[in-house]
């Protein structure tokens, strides 16, 4: 397949008059599918296709979603609403004399593929003897792009696309329909630009385009989507839900084939962003979101959501939320643990079942016990939490800190008030009250918790 990018091609998103029935305050193009924007998709799709940047046109009432779009584009056109003609006139001016294809593309269409455009800018470029003025493609599927149908020629050339109150004798229907997206030769366009109607109550389409050529006996040719799924335009939440079905499986099929065991991809969700390691399991009823990175060796789930979050190589986390948190190697949390943001466990951390850490520094080798709350602290090497131990941070106005030093030993039910220092090697007796600092390799009981003797080695210090 040649490189499309010497093709000398103008690629262009259009989002300038898309009709939104969500019924929400977000325009529909940044509702999400796989945690990214619908437009992204097709975005992506584009840049992968040309090889360059595209333009953008939209709507001035919806300059947010320029703002939102991941990655660069090269400019963008504000539509008058109505007005294809005008449009094209904007986009025009962008083409250079170099420049012979400019390709337009819907921007509601996340499941079109960038081998999809590929294949019609081939197509469209591979007619040596008359060069097309347009290209388009076709889908065979009328409920996934619409009613309009594509109407040929006996010899197969298009001529017409028509809406369904349009079909006639003369205009047959078909079962082929429009997909929204063209290829159009731009010396042809600036020939024909001035003659076109520029008042918004002729409501001048693109594919008005068509006929246009078609009565000038110039070929317009249609290629039919190999997969008419690709075709799916999201204009309602209905179709919404039907292209996250679809994003999430291709999605799951490119982690399998990476190495990713997903043991039941109907009940897996992971967003477009995620990356896995190879030979890691994915137990079913996981959610893994937003920017979540996970290693090789490594078992997630069951009934699992991880966001925001980097995990380590070998690590477990079961029946457990992560958000917004750090687990180095060989980390397991759970069943029923909770990491909230600013959460960093370090190499060989366990943490066991209903314990939460919240903002917090868990050294190497630190085991945290079940029903236990660790909030902004800092914690060395080697420290042993008991069960249900708690970092009382918060005084009613402001957060404050605790640090344990490393190896030391923090006996069940401990409440820990901050701010707090424990030194390394020292211990808490179970139950105690800890309101002021502990030096290293001592003992504190009580409650309050005051220090009764230094910690000899026979205590397991």
């Amino acid at each position: 397949m040649p490189d499309t990018k010497s093709n000398k091609i103008e690629a262009v998103i259009l989002a300038g008059e898309i009709e939104d029935e969500f019924q929400s305050k977000t325009p529909h193009l940044l509702h999400t599918l796989a945690g990214q924007p619908i437009i992204n998709y097709t975005m992506n799709a584009v840049r992968d296709a040309v090889g360059d940047l595209p333009s953008l046109v939209i709507d001035k009432k919806v300059e947010k979603i320029s703002q939102q779009i991941s990655g660069p584009i090269k400019h963008v056109i504000h539509a008058e609403p109505q007005n294809d003609v005008q449009t094209l006139r904007k986009i025009e001016k962008l083409i250079t004399d170099d420049q012979e294809t400019i390709l337009l593309v819907r921007a509601d269409l996340p499941l079109l593929t960038s081998a999809s455009i590929k294949r019609l800018i081939t197509a469209h470029s591979a007619i040596t003897d008359s060069s097309p003025p347009i290209s388009l493609l076709t889908s065979s599927q009328a409920g996934i792009t619409g009613d309009r149908s594509v109407v040929r020629e006996e010899k197969g050339a298009v001529i017409d696309v028509a809406d369904s109150d349009q079909l006639s004798s003369e205009l047959p229907a078909t079962n082929e329909f429009d997909v929204g997206v063209y290829c159009l030769n731009a010396e042809w366009l600036r020939q024909i630009l001035p003659s076109l109607p520029i008042s918004p109550v002729s409501e001048f389409r693109l594919i008005d385009l068509i006929p246009i050529a078609a009565a000038d006996n110039l070929p317009v040719q249609g290629l039919l989507l190999t997969d008419p799924e690709e075709a799916l335009r999201i204009e309602t939440r209905v179709s919404l839900a039907e292209a996250e079905s679809v994003i999430r499986q291709r999605i799951i099929r490119e982690h399998m084939l990476k190495g990713v065991t997903i043991i039941d991809p109907n009940a897996t969700y992971i967003d477009a962003q995620v990356e896995i390691g190879p030979d890691t399991v994915i137990h079913p009823n996981t959610y893994l979101y937003g920017s979540t990175k996970i290693g090789s060796q490594c078992t997630i789930g069951p009934n699992g959501m991880v966001r925001d979050t980097s995990i380590g190589d070998r690590c477990e986390i079961k029946f457990s939320v992560a958000e917004d948190a750090v687990l180095e190697d060989d980390v397991d949390i759970g069943p029923f643990a909770h990491l909230r943001k600013g959460a960093h466990l370090a190499q060989g951390v366990h943490m066991g079942n209903y314990g939460e850490v919240k903002n917090s520094y868990l050294g190497p080798g630190t085991k945290m016990g079940h029903f236990s709350y660790i909030g902004d602290a800092m914690i060395g090497p080697g420290v042993n939490i008991g069960a249900g131990v708690i970092t009382a941070n918060y005084d009613g106005q402001n957060k404050h800190a605790t640090e344990i030093g490393a190896g030391a030993f923090i006996g069940s039910d401990s409440m820990l008030v901050a701010p707090l220092k424990i030194g390394a090697g020292a211990r808490t007796g179970a139950g105690s009250v800890v309101t002021k600092d502990v030096p290293p390799n001592s003992l504190a009981v009580g409650i309050p918790a005051r220090v009764i003797r230094k910690v000899e080695e026979k205590d397991g210090s």
